[in-house]
């Protein structure tokens, strides 16, 4: 097998792009995606990888041939995703993908909302009591119930894989990982290769969608949401004190009227726009 094909055995794939690339297929969340949509999903996983265009559909067969054998396809003619998760992610891997499933996030916003819950202290780091608290209060929310020895299950799986260096701890990236943030969402926008309108009218929906209280100013975790997808941009991988620091620069600069908000106006300023009267 060539190095497109190898590199998606079990223990070369994360779970976060299994899952973007899962959710392209399995737009109804069924679980299951259609046997005839097989070779289009390895080929978007393949793409992913890198694979040379001209091996392409060799390593799409080659890896079909290898999924087909150990699952026949079931009668209902649907592939459950467990099945190629199976395949592809490790076991550690595995288990955050079928968590991400059952506790699914809907933005920056709600994620910053939840760190800067938990790390009260702002610290930088949650403790593995904070994070199973948290994950008390995220079942809660999507109002599941979840026994307490399967949040210490959860917990201390959680912290296994990510408290690489055994301190108890985990870092702002660690909980990223952990929950199914969508793709960043500044990443569709390119204002700076766009007209005056065209920048104008990418502005109103970046603004729209940081500003989840519709009260025409980012505050609190709203401004930290937009912060880390700014910050994201350019490197993939932040700390919460890098976070803080560069919340502060924007706050001081954009932030003209000194309230601790960033108003629309103010933050299209900042951006060398004016927006819609």
């Amino acid at each position: 097998m060539d190095s497109g094909a190898r590199g998606l055995t079990a223990g070369n794939w994360d779970a976060a792009g299994f899952w973007q690339v899962w959710q392209r297929f399995d737009a109804g969340d069924t679980g299951s995606i259609e046997d005839k949509k097989l070779d289009a999903f390895l080929r978007q996983l393949l793409m992913r990888s890198g694979t040379d265009e001209a091996v392409m559909e060799e390593n799409v067969q080659r890896l079909r041939q290898q999924f087909t054998a150990a699952h026949p396809v079931p009668e209902d003619g649907r592939v459950p995703m467990e099945q190629l998760a199976g395949m592809f992610l490790s076991e550690d891997e595995n288990f955050l993908l079928l968590f991400r499933r059952e506790s699914p996030l809907g933005s920056s916003v709600e994620f910053m909302r939840i760190w800067r819950q938990y790390d009260a202290d702002s610290s930088g780091f949650i403790s593995a009591a904070e994070l199973r608290d948290f994950l008390r209060d995220l079942f809660l929310h999507q109002k599941k119930v979840v026994s307490e020895g399967k949040l210490a299950e959860y917990t201390e799986t959680m912290m296994r894989i990510f408290d690489r260096n055994s301190d108890g701890r985990l870092d702002l990236n660690d909980l990223a990982r952990i929950l199914a943030l969508q793709e960043n969402f500044l990443l569709q926008f390119k204002m700076d290769a766009c007209s005056t309108e065209e920048r104008r009218r990418d502005f109103e929906k970046i603004f729209a969608h940081y500003d989840v209280s519709q009260t025409g100013a980012l505050e609190g975790p709203e401004v930290d949401g937009f912060v880390k997808d700014m910050m994201e941009l350019v490197q993939p991988s932040i700390r919460g004190a890098d976070l803080d620091k560069f919340r502060e620069v924007l706050l001081r600069h954009c932030d003209v009227n000194k309230d601790g908000k960033i108003q629309k106006s103010e933050l299209a300023l900042c951006l060398g726009l004016k927006t819609n009267p």
